[in-house]
């Protein structure tokens, strides 16, 4: 992942920010959170007056952050992530409650979970699941391990909304699991 950039925002993405902050204000339990936040990101998904031209770009080394909002408390923030075809993450999970939506274009996600084994510990696949524009799904800590990557012959852009302030920690990531996984 390139490092993060911060760029120009839009009328739409501003009211964005201003749904998801009535949202977030609620003080609601994370996964209950996850879900206010969600319904109010897939409404803006596929407009094109989301985004700046700048914030659609990729890179071609791996898939790039555009950190588009962090709110000064660090209760949330919205980052778009461009994927150019076959770019993905690594096995990970993450540092807060997350809700992402598909942009433009279709993500592949392969969901684990963790597993005893032994002395040790392995990763087990649970589900694959392709996302294609305007799908959005949401989830809490634990049990929030994946991989996700752009399974599309074009780019892909979605949009990740975290509880926290990613313009501070870099990264969403919590953990990345090098461990044996079982596949589907």
């Amino acid at each position: 992942m390139t490092t993060p950039t911060a760029a120009p925002t839009t009328a739409r993405l501003d009211e964005l920010v201003r749904d998801v902050r009535e949202a977030v204000g609620r003080g609601l339990p994370p996964d209950t959170t996850a879900y206010l936040v969600g319904e109010r990101l897939s409404v803006h998904l596929g407009a094109r007056d989301l985004l700046t031209d700048e914030q659609c770009e990729g890179d071609p080394e791996s898939y790039r952050q555009h950190i588009l909002h962090a709110e000064s408390d660090g209760s949330f923030s919205i980052v778009a992530l461009v994927w150019m075809p076959g770019q993905q993450t690594c096995i990970h999970d993450h540092v807060s409650w997350c809700v992402t939506g598909v942009h433009q274009g279709t993500e592949s996600e392969r969901r684990y979970r963790l597993v005893p084994d032994g002395t040790t510990a392995r990763l087990v696949a649970t589900e694959d699941v392709v996302n294609h524009q305007g799908d959005v799904c949401g989830f809490a800590p634990p049990g929030d391990i994946h991989r996700v990557r752009n399974a599309c012959s074009s780019i892909a852009i979605s949009l990740h909304i975290y509880g926290a302030d990613i313009s501070r920690l870099g990264s969403s990531v919590r953990r990345v699991y090098d461990l044996p996984a079982d596949e589907l």
